[in-house]
């Protein structure tokens, strides 16, 4: 909505809506007035606004008790926050400040001028009045202090006397980034900067390096923590299987003492009749084993005897368990089946226990892939950052399109009516060549030839560069053509009485003509040697191909918008090194928007 509205339009003013938090940015261009309203209170937001007063489109939209943020509506500051210190007299402000009665000065002074309570705190330590102070307490010169000490503090912004500075306490910390000295922070360490911005610059990118650290620590103690769980897991998992083992285990030993319980107990009695002949228990076992080699049944079924324990061992369908002789079978069958109940107790808690598990497992998963996400945008160290925040100081010729050839020459075009004038009357000197796509919709494009002779090579790039920006490339032409001139054959003066319409010149005497130019561009990027930082750039393809590999040739197609952005920034990614890709994949897009004529186009395979 944004572009849709302000693309091309000039920032008139900025401005802060009374004394609160809230700027608005004025605009005027072709489709009319806005202003930008942002409000930094709240959740904050940004609304636009139309010169009747309209709210044509917002951040958030929202009902309240004292106003809408609705689109068509019209538009309303929110109630203010207190007294605007800088239209305040003296009286207003006494009156003002008695009011609140036995409320605390500082929280009196806070409330009153929406000032915050450091700043608040500031006029009262400056003047020695104790903060807790009820307003009701101080006298007619306190109050007047007060007032002239705010008024001074205003002055002193105003008036730009500024000591932007950024406190530090004595193990280093950062504890304030503040416009000016604060009497609160004396004896402190204070870094101060040139301006207020540099110091906001520092204090955050120095939190945000902090709050880096505590996300890398966070992640590291995570990882441990999940790798802590999985362990924990395979243990509970491992334990679990074993508990279900064991309760079918038993659970079919008891099943089949009923299922044999006529053989099993003829063995037992067979046992007890040749111990009661007065046999040894060895005798005994031997005489069984020896039955059972002869297959003789209930014998098969023996395996061993514990004469200790009275314990006798059998096999039965492979499975081999134990009988105490002392008891009658359903005793022992009874016994395994309270096994069984017991493995399968153990089976639901280590259930619930793995459940328990695998949800913090999660959780700590989702929270690693929460802090890696946010890691990934991140910036790598204060420096980086504070360097990507330097405004470097925009070049004349960076208003309009531009490239460097393959040779070194610069190369400019106008982007609209208003920019073709401003490149041919202010920018360009009699030595330079203008050229011109022969068709309506074209912009002028200059070669700033610096005295040079321009090279055959510098010409064609020249003339590809002008017809792939002219209208032959919404329409879908391969090829135009092209003509140069020198700027002394245009002129605004056309035959009696003709009008010659902004953005456009009259062309007298002969044209140089690049006949059956194709219309092709290539985008591409370089790195920063220094920061690694990619950088797009664009213009005639061998031009580009000259600065770089990473690189895409483009033509009139029917991909359009984000989705050809989308495709080319895929592309670029490709072709670049693996360390590079990172940092190309999180450049800004956008970038590539004024690189393509009218955001559309097809890229050319195998280029």
């Amino acid at each position: 909505a944004l572009r849709k509205h302000l693309r091309n339009s000039t920032l008139t003013s900025i401005e802060q809506h009374r004394f609160e938090r809230i700027a608005i940015l004025s605009f005027t261009g072709r489709a009319g007035s806005f202003k930008l309203v942002a409000e930094f209170f709240g959740d904050g937001n940004i609304i636009l606004v139309d010169s009747q007063g309209k709210i044509v489109q917002a951040l958030r939209y929202k009902r309240m008790r004292d106003r809408n943020i609705l689109r068509g509506e019209t538009f309303a500051f929110p109630p203010s926050s207190g007294q605007n210190p800088l239209e305040m007299s003296f009286q207003v402000f006494h009156e003002g400040l008695k009011a609140f009665g036995k409320t605390e000065v500082v929280r009196a002074l806070a409330r009153f001028l929406g000032i915050g309570g450091i700043y608040a705190e500031e006029i009262l330590l400056r003047l020695g009045i104790d903060k807790t102070t009820p307003c009701s307490d101080l006298n007619t010169f306190q109050v007047e202090e007060i007032y002239n000490c705010l008024e001074g503090l205003i002055r002193q912004v105003l008036c730009g006397k500024l000591e932007p500075c950024i406190v530090f306490d004595d193990e280093g910390e950062m504890l304030e980034v503040a416009p000016l000295r604060l009497k609160r922070y004396e004896g402190f360490k204070h870094q101060f900067y040139n301006s207020f911005n540099e110091a906001l610059d520092e204090f955050y990118v120095r939190i945000k390096a902090l709050e880096k650290a505590k996300t890398e620590k966070a992640e590291e103690s995570l990882r441990r923590e999940i790798e802590r769980l999985k362990r924990v897991l395979a243990d509970q998992e491992k334990a679990l299987e074993e508990a279900e083992r064991k309760a079918e285990k038993y659970r079919r030993i008891g099943n089949l003492i009923y299922v044999y319980s006529g053989q099993l107990q003829a063995l037992l009695d067979k046992i007890w009749e040749k111990k009661k002949l007065g046999a040894a228990w060895e005798a005994v076992a031997s005489e069984v084993l020896a039955e059972k080699k002869a297959g003789l049944r209930p014998s098969t079924f023996f395996e061993s005897l514990d004469s200790q324990g009275l314990v006798l061992n059998v096999c039965l369908e492979d499975a081999v368990f134990s009988l105490d002789m002392r008891k009658d079978l359903f005793a022992n069958a009874a016994e395994y089946y309270e096994k069984a109940k017991a493995a399968r107790h153990k089976v639901e808690g280590a259930r619930a226990a793995i459940e328990e598990t695998r949800r913090r497992l999660l959780e700590a998963e989702a929270r690693l892939k929460e802090i890696l996400e946010k890691a990934a945008t991140a910036t790598l160290t204060v420096e980086d950052e504070l360097a990507k925040r330097r405004i470097r100081q925009k070049r004349w010729f960076e208003k309009f399109r531009w490239f460097i050839t393959s040779d070194g020459f610069l190369v400019v075009a106008g982007k609209d009516a208003v920019s073709n004038e401003t490149l041919v009357k202010r920018y360009t000197a009699p030595e330079d060549l203008v050229f011109h796509a022969d068709i309506v919709g074209a912009p002028f494009v200059v070669v700033k030839t610096g005295g040079r002779t321009p090279s055959e090579q510098c010409i064609r790039e020249a003339a590809e560069f002008a017809a792939s920006h002219s209208r032959g490339w919404r329409e879908g032409f391969a090829s135009l053509d092209v003509y140069w001139v020198k700027p002394n054959q245009l002129s605004k003066a056309g035959a009696s009485g003709e009008y010659v319409p902004r953005g456009a010149f009259i062309v007298h005497g002969s044209r140089n003509w690049m006949r059956n130019t194709s219309l092709r561009i290539a985008v591409g990027v370089v790195f920063d040697q220094e920061t690694g930082e990619p950088t797009f750039i664009g213009g005639a393809v061998e031009a580009v191909k000259a600065k770089t590999n990473i690189y895409v040739v483009l033509v009139p197609g029917e991909d359009e918008g984000k989705t050809l952005l989308q495709k080319v920034l895929k592309v670029l990614a490709e072709k670049a090194s693996r360390d590079k890709r990172e940092k190309l994949l999180k450049a800004n897009i956008e970038a590539l928007r004024e690189l393509i004529p009218y955001t559309r186009g097809r890229i050319l395979q195998g280029e």
